[in-house]
């Protein structure tokens, strides 16, 4: 495989005015509305940059895709991971576990959104 794995992800919510809120408080960003490939479909956009490093998703509502419970856990790459976990808890989110060190690979921190789901924020300091 010649390059990175993941290319895109995409976050399944319930309430998606609560759920861009959050997003955009804790990463401190502005989502981009997506055209709908239909009427049962609603896609924020993270912002994404093709030629840097790193995959770019969205948030997405759509029936029979619901949020929470889920076993995947997107990180999002921080300056310092901290800063992040206390923004989402300011958010309305939960912090399940506080920014700890993973030896020479930096340092995560794992948050719950406002929608259930579990995402990791990472870090090199």
């Amino acid at each position: 495989m010649a390059s990175n794995p993941v290319g895109w992800f995409e976050i399944y919510v319930d309430q998606m005015a609560r759920a861009k809120a959050f997003y955009q408080q804790v990463f401190a960003l502005e989502l981009e509305a997506m055209e709908e490939p239909s009427d049962e479909i609603e896609m924020w956009l993270f912002p994404g940059h093709h030629e840097e490093y790193g995959a770019s998703g969205a948030l997405v509502k759509m029936a029979d895709c619901s949020a929470g419970g889920n076993s995947t856990v997107v990180y999002f790459s921080c300056d310092d991971c901290a800063v992040q976990q206390q923004r989402a808890a300011e958010a309305g989110g939960a912090v399940v576990k506080p920014k700890f060190a993973i030896g020479k690979h930096g340092f995560i921190a794992l948050v719950r959104d406002t929608e259930g789901n579990l995402i990791g924020l990472h870090s090199m300091s």
